[in-house]
């Protein structure tokens, strides 16, 4: 069987086929040394290890639990990371807003709210919606995630404050 060849934060890596069984966070923090995605509850309840996926070249990006996804579905896929998101030239604006909001605590559950978020945002990119329906598309798309700090509320305002400043995302109804 041929090993599994897929891209992480845009380098390509490649696993035995015989190790299709590890979880993708397993493989990110023990073969990558990428550790900010979190494992937690272990069984993609909690959401903390939620990454971004694309799982064709250019197709819209997906959120992607982690702890719960075996190597073997990863074929073709590109992931990102939060260790993927900030470029040389400083922070996604999504980070930003998160700092600018005290958006969490411990910050253990940061990362997979950050990456659910980053799904949205390029998806909005692609796909602007009308500014009414912003605050259901944040929901959709961070209401599965776990804070066990209840930073929920700043997370959620982070979000729309950072999508409504970038502009182009939303339209007028």
């Amino acid at each position: 069987m041929a090993d599994i060849s897929f891209s992480v934060n845009g380098n390509p890596v490649s696993a035995l086929a015989a190790d299709g069984d590890i979880p993708l966070v397993d493989f990110l923090q023990e073969n990558l040394n990428l550790t900010g995605t979190k494992f937690c509850c272990g069984i993609g309840v909690c959401r903390a290890c939620t990454v971004s996926v694309r799982r064709q070249p250019g197709a819209p990006p997906e959120p992607m639990i982690a702890c719960s996804t075996p190597l073997s579905q990863l074929r073709g896929v590109a992931v990102t990371t939060v260790e993927g998101v900030a470029t040389a030239s400083g922070l996604h604006p999504l980070q930003m807003a998160f700092l600018e909001h005290f958006s969490f605590q411990c910050g253990y559950c940061t990362p997979g709210f950050l990456m659910a978020a980053i799904t949205l945002w390029e998806r909005l990119q692609v796909s602007p919606i009308p500014a009414g329906d912003l605050d259901k598309a944040i929901d959709d798309a961070l209401d599965a995630h776990i804070c066990r700090c209840s930073g929920y509320v700043l997370y959620y305002q982070a979000v729309r404050a950072a999508i409504l400043e970038q502009g182009g995302m939303v339209v007028a109804p």
